[in-house]
């Protein structure tokens, strides 16, 4: 027998779920119920709900890099399950883990960012910083070819100054090629820090990013 067809989907608590959720937001299921709108159905011996729980008991107690081995255990959870949970949790990770962190400089945004040096084209990334430098928020204000992205300042700028920001980190990353400021971005590194400043929103730093390092415009006193 087909594994889909070993799948167990005789409890009616999960389609109930999905239907609270569409009417409530996702805001409304518990951290339980999302894990089971994530794993979608469980087996005969172990109903979704069990699968949940034991899942979220793992998260809870468990180290990161260990969570799709220790999620495997869970009789009839599975390599893709695993899989798909411990994906929810990263890309989780990456959209929010940043909200009310405090920069205290610039470079301390890397951890925020590296993830857009896997990125195959050029991602071009405004980071907005309130009074207290706590993030407000990351936003990919480009994306461009393997080795270009083309920004405007009113397209960098328009979003922080909507959220009433401070201050501006901007990023991006080198797909290929040393990690090194080309011409045209220390161009638009100094039209972007001029802008910025003709809105009162002090720009900090210009980083670029490659997949084992980093260059800070500010860290090579390319900025004042």
């Amino acid at each position: 027998m087909e594994r889909k067809e070993k799948e167990y989907l005789g409890n009616k608590k999960n389609p109930c779920i999905r239907e609270l959720a569409m009417q409530n937001g996702l805001s409304f299921p518990s951290d339980s119920e999302l894990l089971m709108l994530i794993l979608g159905a469980g087996t005969r011996d172990v109903p979704v709900e069990e699968m949940a729980r034991r899942s979220l008991d793992i998260i809870k107690m468990c180290p990161p890099g260990d969570v799709v081995g220790r999620l495997e255990e869970i009789s009839g959870m599975g390599t893709s399950k695993a899989l798909a949970v411990a994906a929810a949790l990263e890309l989780g990770r990456r959209m929010s883990g940043y909200l009310h962190a405090v920069i205290t400089k610039p470079s301390e945004i890397i951890p925020y960012v590296k993830h857009y040096a896997m990125e195959k084209r050029e991602h071009f990334v405004c980071v907005s910083l309130n009074g207290a430098h706590e993030i407000l928020s990351i936003r990919v204000v480009s994306v461009g070819t393997t080795g270009k992205a083309i920004i405007h300042p009113r397209e960098v700028l328009s979003e922080p100054v909507s959220e009433h920001a401070s201050a501006v980190i901007c990023c991006h990353n080198h797909p290929f090629g040393p990690c090194l400021p080309s011409g045209a971005d220390q161009n638009a590194t100094r039209v972007l820090k001029e802008s910025a400043e003709l809105l009162g929103i002090s720009f900090l730093d210009h980083i670029i990013l490659s997949r084992d390092e980093y260059f800070s415009f500010m860290e090579h006193g390319l900025i004042d």
